[in-house]
């Protein structure tokens, strides 16, 4: 399935640093930004949680290569798997306008 506007994959977007605390591109989509502020609420999710990729797949009804590919900025949520992730771990990982705010702190 094409991505909207023909956006690349979020961590194609990486300026310098390491994926998903990266600096991106000056001219990188709002996807790129909420692609990155997602897989590092869904890291830092699974971390409080204690809970490992396979573990969370198979809570969540999620494969845990689609997971993997989450964290590592290679494709982007769609809205069942975000509903699906943020109820088994219980909390919201959609990180909405604010990834998009904190663009200009990167």
């Amino acid at each position: 399935m094409p991505r909207s506007n023909n956006d690349q994959l979020p961590a194609t977007y990486v300026a310098s640093g390491n994926w998903p605390h990266a600096r991106l591109v000056e001219d990188a989509p709002v996807s790129a930004y909420y692609g990155q502020a997602f897989a590092r609420n869904l890291a830092q999710a699974m971390a409080t949680a204690d809970i490992g990729l396979r573990a969370l797949g198979e809570k969540a009804g999620v494969s845990h290569a689609t997971i993997s590919r989450l964290l590592r900025g290679m494709v982007l949520p769609d809205m069942g798997t975000i509903a699906r992730l943020e109820a088994a771990l219980g909390t919201g990982l959609w990180p909405g306008l604010v990834a998009w705010a904190e663009r200009d702190n990167n």
